[in-house]
């Protein structure tokens, strides 16, 4: 990643009607970046993605992309490409054609189109799928196409509107890796919009995290996830528990949590009854009830049965103080 700035924006607000959609955001983003906007629905992170496309116009602040104010500039006219979640495919026309689409209405020469098609088609893996029609793939192959369509133009920024919204879980996760992996190979910074906080973790060199309209927090994943600077990005990034302990509400993740029958394994601990135990594939949840609420545990553990007495405990310097 560069540390040339690639998008720049300043105090850019957007409302619609009574409802302030984006509150006053500050960013900048780097050439060759991979930043994901994560938030809830109606957090501003979509509406802040469409005012860097050109689907939306600020109502102030401005937009600059490689040192140029677009902020009152069709999409048309900015350097980037948009790839939305329903993929947007012409259905009659095959695949080749339709990522050539857009350098034909630029007058690329025909030739080149099709070289640069080609191209396209190799850096999502989809060589000899050229003649298929949209609906002769499957939901990964499609947003495959339209990424090769997005990718064909050669656009200093890619923008990616939820993009995998629509595929199942498994292939969401495979595309996630493939994604951060195309992003790496084509050097194209990637400015992808999502409320899943695993894509969000799992693909980004920077996170902005939105909360009413605003940045609530920007930082790499794991600063994120370790570091949450507030109540909302501590409980909207990942699980966690919320203690209360000596008046001080507390956050701590469930992975840093013991339960056990024995003396506690941290600095920090308190007593209580196994209420549950909740398989959940990859990991177990154990549920304990104590004085300061319900405590989840992910650390495995053995010969542990519902309604035991046990001692939950963690490393204090592990735990994180919420406002």
């Amino acid at each position: 990643m560069s540390s040339t700035v690639i998008v720049s924006i300043k105090g850019l607000t957007r409302s619609f009607g009574d409802v302030r959609a984006v509150a006053g955001v500050d960013l900048d983003i780097y050439e060759g970046e991979f930043i994901t906007l994560l938030g809830p629905s109606g957090s501003g992170k979509t509406t802040v993605l469409r005012m860097i496309a050109g689907f939306e116009k600020p109502d102030s602040g401005s937009i600059e992309l490689a040192g140029k104010d677009v902020s009152q500039l069709p999409p048309y006219e900015r350097d980037v490409n948009t790839v939305f979640q329903d993929y947007a495919l012409f259905p009659h026309m095959n695949v080749i054609s339709n990522i050539e689409y857009g350098l034909k209405v630029k007058g690329i020469a025909k030739q080149d189109c099709s070289s640069r098609a080609l191209e396209a088609l190799r850096q999502v893996r989809l060589e000899g799928y050229g003649e298929r029609k949209p609906s002769q793939l499957s939901g990964g192959q499609r947003q495959r196409v339209a990424l090769a369509r997005a990718l064909v133009n050669r656009p200093s920024v890619l923008l990616l509107d939820e993009p995998l919204g629509a595929l199942d879980l498994k292939l969401r996760e495979q595309m996630q890796i493939e994604l951060k992996e195309l992003q790496r190979a084509v050097g194209i910074t990637f400015i992808f919009v999502t409320h899943d906080q695993e894509e969000a973790l799992t693909m980004s060199d920077r996170i902005a995290v939105f909360n009413n309209g605003k940045i609530e927090q920007l930082g790499t994943p794991r600063e994120i996830y370790e570091n949450p600077i507030s109540a909302f990005v501590s409980e909207f990034v990942g699980q966690t528990n919320k203690i209360m302990i000596e008046g001080s509400r507390i956050n701590i993740r469930p992975e840093l949590v013991s339960v056990s029958k024995s003396a506690p394994s941290g600095n920090r601990s308190l007593q209580g009854t196994l209420r549950d135990v909740i398989f959940v594939g990859a990991t177990t949840r154990y549920l304990v009830d104590t004085h300061a609420g319900t405590v989840i545990s992910v650390v495995p553990v053995a010969d542990l049965r519902v309604g035991d007495a046990v001692t939950v405990s963690w490393d204090k310097e592990k735990e994180f103080l919420v406002h």
